[in-house]
């Protein structure tokens, strides 16, 4: 509650703060493409932060630098070997089934050769191939086309744009870990010194909320790992393991495992191709495991864990997952529960004055 008479004064710095608060998220909305490797840099250097402290204290590494190296390179070779387990059999999966289809149009149109094949088809159709290409069909096709052309240029820019920021935030990362004690205490200077309480308070309050979302996460994760690996090989689904794996570390962000349905309908049909059976009974009974999974975790390992860790009542829990991605798509699935704690945390800290009592 505000308490005191509302003044024009007061109602004058109330409408300073909302503008000074609307400029802000202005500015940053325009300087996103510029902070965003930034922000994700302060991420990654706060996840790697313990590492580089353990490697400093237990290994008696002392030099910063080598103790970064040492802890960024663990977790390459780490994560090299979560990816051994699941690329090379997704390219052994894939180079069986370029086979299978190979074999199949050979028995189905029976040709041998098809590059031959190919070559003499075009030598037989050469004048109707030439009058299509001057017809005027041919050229609005082009006309049609070259914006598609040019945006799947602009997409390969930004593949490229987007390495180029990669090394850029391993770069912001590795700054950041070599004076981390001295940043994470002196950012509040930034601040006038009477509101650095408030600040102070507030990144507290973040850190440990950020502490339990990534603890109760990974459990989650965990979990729906080993559940879809039991899934799979029970329906002997090609790749059982190295498929379970990369859905668990894609489930570190809420509901991303849902991409996993792309492998793993080519992996249905590479079953379904190779032992005859129907690609739909394959492909269902993967289907059923990830719908058994979802719900297993929705309705009861979701809710009592990060509700544990989070602190947030089950339906609480998924009513903010609703609404933060709702309002923010995926990066709202990502900041929906440290962000849904501390607000309510703050509202019964200023507003209700539960907290404090």
């Amino acid at each position: 509650m505000i308490e005191g008479p509302i003044t024009f004064d007061r109602a004058t710095r109330w409408v300073i703060v909302i503008a000074l608060v609307v400029t802000a998220f202005l500015v940053l909305d325009y300087l996103s493409a510029v902070l965003l490797p930034f922000f994700i840099a302060w991420i990654l250097a706060y996840l790697l932060y313990p590492l580089v402290i353990f490697i400093e204290k237990k290994m008696r590494v002392k030099v910063r630098a080598l103790s970064i190296l040492l802890a960024f390179f663990s977790v390459v070779i780490v994560l090299g070997g979560v990816f051994y387990f699941i690329i090379p059999p997704m390219i052994d999966e894939f180079s069986r089934f370029t086979s299978l289809a190979t074999r199949y149009l050979h028995d189905a149109t029976h040709i041998r050769n098809f590059p031959e094949t190919i070559q003499w088809w075009f030598n037989d159709n050469r004048d109707d191939i030439e009058q299509f290409l001057k017809s005027e069909n041919f050229t609005n096709t082009v006309k049609e086309t070259l914006p598609t052309v040019f945006s799947a240029v602009s997409q390969g820019l930004a593949v490229v744009l987007s390495i180029i920021a990669s090394f850029i935030t391993l770069l912001y990362m590795f700054f950041i870990l070599m004076d981390y004690e001295y940043l994470t205490e002196n950012w509040v200077r930034i601040f006038p010194p009477k509101v650095r309480p408030f600040w102070q308070d507030l990144a507290k309050d973040v850190k440990v909320s950020l502490n339990n979302y990534i603890r109760g996460q990974g459990l989650v994760a965990l979990t729906m790992g080993i559940l879809f690996c039991i899934g799979f090989l029970i329906i002997d689904f090609p790749m059982a393991i190295g498929l379970a794996i990369m859905i668990g570390i894609m489930d570190m962000v809420p509901y991303l495992h849902s991409l996993a349905l792309i492998p793993t309908a080519f992996l249905a049909a590479m079953k379904s191709a190779e032992t005859g059976q129907s690609y739909w009974m394959v492909f269902g009974g993967a289907l059923l495991v990830f719908a058994v999974v979802q719900v297993i975790i929705d309705s009861i390992v979701t809710p009592k864990i990060m509700g544990k860790q989070m602190g947030l009542n089950p339906a609480v829990l998924l009513l903010s997952l609703s609404v933060w991605g709702a309002l923010l798509g995926f990066i709202g699935l990502i900041i929906a529960l440290p962000a849904t704690t501390v607000i309510i945390l703050y509202w019964k800290r200023y507003i209700t004055k539960e907290e404090n009592s």
